[in-house]
């Protein structure tokens, strides 16, 4: 569990900590291998795989070549959008926007209590109230800042997500928005349990180097 800690990723009672990495989407399958790897030889212990692309066998491969790595260094493995294609690979959980999980009661009683499920929630406290009420492990705000990522959805700055932290302190929470080694350590101080990264940790030329970096300043905070 130490280990665990120091390295950017805790789990306990099935709660997620620390650098949060969202895997670049739709990358060929070595490209994506390495950079997954990458991150978590830098410490990232929490990665999310999103693939767009359409074939499931394509995307079955992908994910369980993930699974595999992800559990050799203990890390959680979440899938982006689909419960089937995370349950057919063995992923700890699975991240949903508002409009994926109609259902959020129904799919809890389903996978059980010990699989993740994470709830986009852009800024909307009430819809983060009932996604809680109704069985989600984790939510995520933001974007906190502008994101090259999803250039459409609004900023809604540190203030909105230290009042979330406020009116749910007992949950998981997640910020997601523009974040870099340069704000990293405000999103902690702000109340978040972890912070999700997508450019900036695989935009970079040394992704083990960032990543290393990110888990860094996390711990120091």
């Amino acid at each position: 569990m130490t280990d665990l800690l120091m390295t950017g990723g805790l789990v306990a009672d099935n709660k997620l900590t620390g650098i949060y990495a969202i895997l670049p989407a739709d990358l060929d399958m070595d490209n994506l291998l390495v950079k997954a790897e990458a991150a978590l030889k830098g410490g990232v212990r929490i990665l999310q795989f999103r693939d767009k692309k359409q074939g499931y066998k394509r995307q079955i491969k992908r994910a369980k070549a993930l699974r595999s790595i992800t559990r050799d260094y203990g890390a959680h493995f979440i899938i982006n959008d689909s419960v089937t294609l995370a349950l057919g690979a063995k992923a700890d959980g699975v991240h949903l926007g508002r409009d994926d999980a109609p259902n959020l009661i129904q799919l809890r009683n389903e996978v059980g209590d010990d699989f993740l499920i994470g709830i986009t929630c852009r800024a909307d406290a009430a819809f983060a109230k009932s996604a809680l009420k109704d069985g989600a492990s984790y939510i995520s705000f933001g974007a906190v800042w502008k994101t090259h990522s999803k250039p459409e959805v609004p900023e809604i700055g540190l203030n909105r997500l230290v009042k979330a932290r406020q009116m749910f302190p007992d949950a998981n929470l997640c910020a997601i928005g523009g974040i870099t080694e340069h704000n990293i350590a405000q999103v902690k101080a702000a109340g978040a349990d972890c912070a999700a990264v997508i450019s900036g940790l695989f935009a970079a030329d040394d992704i083990q180097i960032r990543a290393e970096k990110l888990v860094k300043i996390w711990n120091r905070v």
